[in-house]
């Protein structure tokens, strides 16, 4: 499609069903943190404090997924929050918001790809734990370990740049296999006379407040939920109406609180639950699932946890790449990105490179990675707040004028007021993260991490800058959000 400029904007295929992208929210959302997690997060919180705090969290995502329906529905394409930041604000916020969007996906997808490594170490140790090559902040780093995340990264790699509808399909049949396999789990364990509700108590832990140990938990809720956010990016290859997306965005949300619970459940119930925490465990919910449930139940754990996996690094890897072809399609990033596989139809080269940078991360060892997705966490949120005020923007409390088209214009006091709650909730989580006396402050390595990143996106701009700026913006509205007759802002660079 060419635009009046003679400006040549791609586009996706249309192969994404209502089920499938409910699958790829939904298995964004939970990954391998609501399996691997339970234990580290009671260490902190108590059993109810993380219950609490998670749904608390959902609940905060929720309020801002209605401002992503909102835009979803008027601007179904790819990028996201970049291209959200771009309506309502500038190119240079635009570039902000892809920056810390693409760093916190690549780092979700190489995380889901070696918690699948850490979970083969807790099952088969002996065949893990083969060929050290060198330890990195305590963490020792196996050849063997690399190469299975490069393995499992490159399948996926293939079934992406196959079509969106193959990973689609195949995300719906993970996330069906991930929820029989979490609600089983919860029922054996629950059930059996080797474990005991009791275990739970004290609900809260007994080293903070309950408040605190509820905030801490809260102050996470971006990191837990990071995945229903896939959606927007998914947008562009809707093959039905965008008007369901907030629908399928506020169910994806509900099944992966549900889940969570199950799973802090699961675990609490086998054993006294602050001696699981404080055990040392390599993996505290598989270690109490194998002693009660035996063998059995860590079968099935071990491929609810697969799927969870497969779902988090097949969900990122879309979102990812989408985020780069938008970018380079919006000409903040070099045009290699936006090429399209001629048959498939897919952004190949953005999906490969996404998958390189995944695949180097395992050398670096898990904990240096864990530093950095600490600090995505805040970049997310970031993006959660350019969503918010893009809607806020974009909505009117009565039918009055306004700065934008007025055909792109809802009048909604409603959920501009929700708009707001949502920048206030996105404020929140970055107090949170960042306030030094907060019980959830990020620790010196994610905060290096992050100033690191920053230093890198502004080093990145200025050699692009030239060329970006070499554009109007109505060029750039055509080429980021498709539309041809665009009434600008005051807003500009």
């Amino acid at each position: 499609m060419s635009s009046g400029n003679g400006l040549e904007r791609k586009k996706l295929s249309k192969t994404l069903k209502p089920h499938w992208v409910w699958a790829i929210a939904l298995g964004s959302s939970i990954g391998w943190g609501s399996f691997v997690l339970p234990a580290d997060w009671m260490a902190g919180a108590g059993p109810l404090g993380v219950i609490l705090g998670l749904s608390i969290g959902a609940v905060l995502m929720a309020i801002i997924a209605i401002s992503y329906g909102v835009l979803i529905r008027n601007y179904p394409v790819s990028g996201g929050e970049f291209a959200y930041a771009f309506l309502s604000l500038n190119r240079v916020h635009a570039y902000i918001s892809g920056w810390f969007l693409t760093l916190g996906y690549i780092c979700i997808v190489a995380l889901n790809a070696t918690a699948f490594a850490l979970m083969l170490k807790f099952v088969f140790p002996d065949f893990i734990q083969n060929m050290k090559i060198y330890t990195v902040a305590g963490w020792d780093v196996y050849f063997t370990e690399i190469i299975i995340v490069t393995l499992l990264v490159a399948f996926f790699t293939y079934l992406n740049i196959k079509g969106s509808g193959l990973s689609g399909r195949m995300q719906f049949i993970f996330v069906m296999i991930l929820i029989l396999g979490v609600f089983s789990l919860t029922g054996f364990m629950t059930t059996n006379s080797g474990a005991s509700f009791s275990n739970m108590n004290p609900v809260f832990s007994p080293e903070v407040s309950p408040l605190a140990a509820i905030l801490t938990i809260v102050a996470i809720a971006p990191f837990a939920y990071v995945g229903f956010d896939n959606v927007p990016q998914a947008a562009e290859e809707f093959k039905f109406s965008a008007r369901k997306a907030l629908t399928l965005i506020m169910m994806a949300l509900l099944f992966a609180a549900i889940i969570y619970s199950f799973m802090i459940i699961t675990t609490a119930v086998a054993a006294p639950w602050q001696d699981t925490s404080s055990a040392g465990l390599q993996w505290g919910t598989g270690t109490v699932v194998q002693d009660v449930l035996g063998t059995g139940g860590l079968v099935i754990l071990v491929v609810a946890l697969s799927m969870g996996i497969f779902t988090g690094l097949n969900g990122f890897l879309i979102s990812a790449s989408r985020v780069l072809f938008a970018m380079a399609r919006g000409k903040v990033l070099p045009n290699a990105f936006s090429k399209l596989h001629s048959k498939h139809n897919t952004p190949y080269f953005a999906i490969i490179f996404a998958a390189i940078v995944a695949i180097l991360a395992p050398w670096f060892g898990r904990e240096v990675l864990g530093w950095i997705v600490n600090m995505s966490s805040l970049g997310v949120s970031i993006a959660y707040f350019y969503t918010c005020y893009t809607a806020y923007s974009l909505l009117k409390w009565n039918d009055q004028g306004s700065e934008f088209d007025e055909t792109l214009h809802i009048v909604s006091p409603g959920k501009k007021f929700i708009a707001i709650l949502g920048m206030v909730s996105s404020v929140g989580f970055l107090i949170l993260l960042l306030y030094p006396n907060s019980p959830a402050a990020l620790g010196s390595e994610s905060l290096w991490a992050l100033v690191i990143w920053i230093v890198l996106g502004f080093i990145f701009y200025l050699v692009k800058r030239k060329d970006l700026q070499s554009y109007d913006r109505e060029d750039l509205a055509y080429l980021i959000l498709g539309k041809e007759k665009f009434k600008l802002t005051d807003k500009e660079d």
